[in-house]
């Protein structure tokens, strides 16, 4: 079988060092022989032709941001609300309302956090993704 000659583009001419504990290159040696083709390949597959995560918006991370703020105030309503309960003075706040309260705001944060961005095909979003 005669050698096919490859585009100049195409030879794969350069090295890229990766550091692996003995664990991280005994279990590549495993999947890389599972797979059946070598440890280069497969760490070129998986680097570079796995779709990437999306990314979330400028407006997406600064509003889980601010939930979160608003979370750790709620803690601290929380905690002074139970403090209140334990000595029997009067409650700053209604308990059943904090706790529906603070369970909503997971559930934002939640929902934000797995939530990427999906309307790509909005202008506004492409705003986001500009380099600073």
């Amino acid at each position: 079988m005669a050698n096919r000659k490859q585009s100049k583009a195409l030879v794969r001419k350069h090295i890229f060092p990766v550091r692996l504990s003995d664990i991280e290159l005994d279990l590549l040696r495993i999947k890389s022989l599972d797979a059946g083709m070598s440890a280069s390949e497969l760490m070129r597959r998986n680097a570079l032709m796995r779709p990437l995560p999306k990314r979330l918006s400028k407006i997406s991370l600064q509003t889980y941001w601010e939930l979160g703020q608003i979370g750790n105030n709620l803690n601290q309503l929380v905690k002074a609300t139970n403090t209140a309960l334990k000595i029997g003075r009067t409650l700053p706040v209604d308990p059943e309302l904090l706790r529906e309260l603070l369970e909503l705001l997971h559930q934002c944060r939640r929902d934000i956090a797995s939530d990427d961005v999906d309307d790509d095909d909005s202008e506004e979003d492409e705003d986001d993704w500009e380099a600073d």
